[in-house]
């Protein structure tokens, strides 16, 4: 019993480690591993092409209290962004010169709602969330960044514009699937 408990535990240790070098390999060369439901879980590139709407993006979350709140309670990954915030992989859905509101019954971009953009008032632990309000004509530094697969997304509905200058790089998928 010892015995296979010992090689039970080997066989994790091993697995752990190869999972942590192939992380790091893939980013090394400029893939990204996305395992959250804000967008298609799988491999995205980092690609040279310009911030358009519908672009993926992976940005540092700037320094506030709405996302120590979201690092605190895991819905975002501990990482190397400043204040310890792991990078997002969120879509771009609006961009300069668009007229963005959001309230209670979800997101408006040029007067038309988007899908899955209603605010939730509380978490899935019953935690109350953000009620972010909002309705602006976007200027050429802020961007509207979320998931239009999952209602459940921590995304703009909740912390708002994203400014350019923490959108670190545009990421294609190059093999994702499904939960």
């Amino acid at each position: 019993m010892k015995k296979t408990i010992k090689i039970l535990a080997v066989s994790v240790l091993t697995m752990s480690a190869v999972l942590f070098l192939l992380s790091i390999s893939a980013r090394i060369s400029g893939i990204y591993i996305n395992t959250t439901p804000s967008l298609p879980v799988g491999f995205y590139q980092i690609v040279d092409e310009p911030i358009v709407s519908g672009a993926c993006v992976a940005f540092c979350p700037p320094r506030n209290e709405v996302f120590d709140m979201a690092k605190d309670r895991f819905y975002i990954n501990p990482g190397d962004c400043p204040g310890g915030y792991g990078l997002l992989l969120k879509r771009v859905f609006a961009l300069s010169g668009d007229t963005v509101s959001i309230d209670q019954a979800g997101i408006f971009v040029n007067g038309e709602h988007l899908p899955n953009s209603a605010q939730l008032k509380a978490d899935a632990e019953g935690q109350p969330l953000p009620q972010y309000r909002l309705n602006v004509v976007l200027n050429d530094a802020e961007y509207l960044l979320l998931s239009d697969l999952n209602p459940q997304s921590f995304d703009a509905r909740y912390f708002g514009l994203i400014a350019r200058d923490q959108i670190q790089k545009v990421v294609r998928p190059i093999f994702t699937w499904s939960h």
